[in-house]
């Protein structure tokens, strides 16, 4: 058969097209594999850059350089001791990067500068120091040699970069400091950037995802899977990590660690989430989010102002000189740069720790899976710290850190308004004089090994709208016999604590702590009558003070009740709470003001109530206490219970009843806190809790017909005695203790 010939143009038509879709998809793959390769260079330079940021001070290299030794050592280093409370080799550690940097940025060619980086890296990679803690070989000494091996680079020998990553190396997935905590990113980091040095770019795109999968909730059924997919022997559950109500655990304990491994749990995601921002590598929207939702509902609703740490969340890094300075805005900088989720919050955050002016947020905030409530309007910042059967008191001090805790989380009450009252002031504490606290005063503390202690009460709890809240807490001290029923109100312009059932059979007095802080200015006080001033030195102890003022605060008593106060010098030094070699040992000496109300020994069935106002003047605490706007509605150990106008909060030890108002009697049916909000004789909302985190739901009888809007309540009228019953179901499993809404109407 004849071929037809117009067939074959299309033919070859058809076979050109095929060539040029090869040849386009082979460049296209070529260019992919191109931007892969760009991808990981330019996250190398980034970190490489990262590294060499820091300025260099000439006299502080001078000094390296002048007192290292032909070894490679330094004087004042005992290389001998590597126990947890020494290991002086990160000084070492330290000075060869210094050196290093120095090296790059300003000395390049300097002989002898070289000479002295080469003999110390030698000599440590010679003998590898292992430390008594784990941290230090898991993480400190890793990341000094991933500094080193960026900022060095071809500066280093063959033999010296595969020793180098081989230490470096100990940070990674198996690690058994990679368990899910606060130092889990950490360590994932430090993998990520080994293995990026290496261009091992399979391995560090997988612990990118591990990264990135740790920004989440904790579950318990959540597993740990290493880079390479395998189950993480050394994985423990038991509520490690970020909780449902943004605070942070980093231990099983479930001991508050927001501010601290928290914050360098969130720290680590954020440096690589910024570092791969404009890449492959981009980390999701999703986890983006979360980062900055627990940044401003977990990490600021900690700090007074968002900017300097409450001292009632810090553990034994109170010890450490220079904890709860004021943060920089280096962190909230990043997380705007990596999404423009919240901008607008994170942006107020940056100017508050800029030292700019900015807009301090109103909000009350209670910690459930923690046991922690803070409260701020724009002119203070307040907390209260508790603990529970759920919740240990604080943590072990380890390392020798923290030695004088035991009472730190017995109901601390701190008040801040510029984040300085209590800086530095942990060398001369009296440490059974804690604000908020009650306190049996012993001459001696307990043993430092016996800080971290269980609650023996499960009812420790809080209850919020949001705006206002209150705080419960049954206390059983776990050092001594005694026992309190605690509570604190707050409002906009003060707060209202109360305590009943104070019992103890200790042969010491007991005292519950108002405040004990730096003294700033003059102390006076009132009886009512007569206005004395108290200055720097003196003791004053009296049944009759109406009021005490100082440094902006006034301290009200409605009731007469044994008071002391003092403002004097207090002596002690830093290693007596931090038993560090490096801990200096010389005394400090300081102006403190303490505010106590002295229960007796062996009280039985003993009480206080006082209100603190923050921010105040003389004159605006007199104007209150002609027409307090606040009622003290009950103080029993039953019911404790306050109100003003607008707002009642009830603390229901048991089932009982309170009176609201004339036209108010409200009954509840089981233990519960209750904040309502009021509108003359009518209810408009109810905000209910159950502290001690037992009851499905909350049953509540109101004295009228009324309606409740909610998926979360039943209402039941009951016209013949002219009442209405709600039943308010309670958040339960990780949310149970978090406060729920009703609104009400007639």
């Amino acid at each position: 058969m004849k071929k037809k010939p117009y067939l074959y143009p299309q033919i070859k038509l058809y076979v050109m097209k095929v060539k040029y879709t090869i040849v386009a998809l082979m460049l296209f793959l070529c260019a992919c594999t191109q931007r892969h390769l760009s991808d990981m260079e330019l996250l190398r330079e980034r970190i490489t850059a990262q590294y060499m940021e820091a300025e260099i001070r000439e006299d502080r290299l001078q000094a390296v350089l002048e007192t290292v030794r032909d070894d490679g050592t330094w004087p004042g280093i005992d290389y001998a001791d590597t126990s947890r409370i020494a290991f002086r080799h990160v000084e070492h550690l330290e000075n060869m990067i210094l050196m290093a940097r120095a090296y790059k940025k300003t000395h390049r060619g300097d002989a002898r500068l070289k000479q002295a980086i080469n003999a110390s890296l030698d000599f440590w990679l010679e003998h590898d120091f292992i430390c008594e803690n784990w941290w230090n070989n898991q993480i400190g000494t890793p990341g000094s040699m991933i500094t080193l091996l960026y900022v060095l680079d071809r500066d280093l020998t063959e033999e010296q970069r595969e020793r180098m990553i081989r230490i470096a190396g100990r940070a990674n997935m198996e690690a058994p400091g990679a368990r899910p905590s606060g130092d889990r990113v950490k360590i994932a980091g430090l993998y990520a950037k080994t293995e990026l040095y290496r261009k091992n770019e399979k391995l560090f795109e997988e612990i990118l995802k591990i990264i990135e999968g740790e920004m989440k909730f904790f579950r318990e059924e959540t597993d740990g899977r290493n880079a390479e997919g395998n189950l993480n022997r050394n994985y423990f559950a038991g509520g490690r990590g970020l909780q449902a109500d943004y605070s942070f655990h980093h231990r099983p304990d479930r001991v508050n660690n927001t501010t601290t491994y928290g914050l360098g749990f969130l720290g680590s995601f954020v440096e690589f989430a910024e570092l791969v921002n404009d890449t492959k590598y981009k980390f999701s929207d999703r986890s983006l989010h979360l980062a900055i939702d627990y940044f401003l509902d977990g990490v600021c609703r900690q700090m007074a102002y968002g900017r300097s740490v409450d001292p009632g969340v810090l553990n034994r890094d109170i010890s450490r000189r220079g904890a709860g300075r004021r943060a920089g805005p280096e962190l909230p900088e990043s997380l705007r740069r990596i999404s423009p989720y919240r901008g607008e919050e994170l942006a107020n955050i940056i100017k508050a720790r800029r030292g700019e002016p900015f807009e301090a947020a109103s909000f009350a905030k209670f910690f459930w899976q923690t046991e922690y409530f803070s409260f701020q309007r724009p002119s203070f910042f307040t907390s209260v710290r508790m603990f529970s059967t759920r919740n240990d008191n604080m943590e072990v001090p380890y390392n020798g850190e923290g030695l004088l805790n035991h009472y730190r989380a017995d109901g601390a009450n701190y008040l801040s308004m510029d984040g300085s009252e209590y800086f530095n002031l942990a060398p001369v504490y009296d440490y059974r004089k804690i604000p908020g606290t009650t306190i049996v005063q012993a001459d001696t503390m307990p043993y430092e090994g016996e800080i971290q202690k269980k609650g023996l009460t499960g009812f420790a709890g809080g209850v919020t709208d949001g705006t206002y809240g209150a705080v419960a807490f049954d206390f059983i001290s776990p050092h001594n016999p005694l026992s309190a029923r605690k509570s604190w109100f707050f409002f906009d312009d003060l707060y209202v604590c109360l305590g009943a059932a104070i019992s103890s059979t200790d042969r010491y007095p007991v005292a519950t702590t108002l405040n004990q802080c730096f003294l700033k200015g003059d102390v006076l006080f009132s009886d009512g009558r007569e206005t004395t001033t108290v200055r720097k030195g003196e003791w004053v102890s009296a049944d009759s003070i109406r009021w005490i003022f100082h440094d902006r605060v006034g301290y009200l008593f409605p009731k007469v009740q044994k008071t002391v106060l003092s403002s004097r010098i207090q002596t002690g030094n830093w290693y007596r709470v931090n038993r560090q070699t490096s801990t200096s040992r010389e005394e400090v000496k300081e102006d403190v003001f303490c505010l106590w109300i002295n229960h007796g020994v062996k009280p039985v069935n003993a009480d206080y109530e006082y209100i603190i106002m923050p921010a105040t003047t003389v004159e605006e605490m007199k104007r209150y206490l002609e027409n307090p706007s606040v009622r003290l509605l009950a103080n029993t150990p039953r019911i404790q219970a306050v109100a003003n106008s607008r707002m009642a909060c009830c603390i229901f030890y048991e089932a009982g009843s309170i009176r609201l108002s004339e036209d108010i009697t409200l009954r509840s049916e089981t233990p519960c806190m209750l904040l309502a909000h009021l509108d003359g004789h009518n209810i408009r909302s109810i905000t209910v809790s159950d502290p001690s985190r037992q009851l499905a739901t909350v049953t509540l009888t109101l004295p009228e017909n009324l309606q409740a809007s909610g998926e979360n309540v039943t209402v039941q009228p009951d016209k013949k005695n002219n009442t209405t019953t709600l039943t308010i179901r309670l958040p339960r499993e990780d949310y149970a203790g978090k406060s729920e809404t009703v609104q009400i109407t007639r």
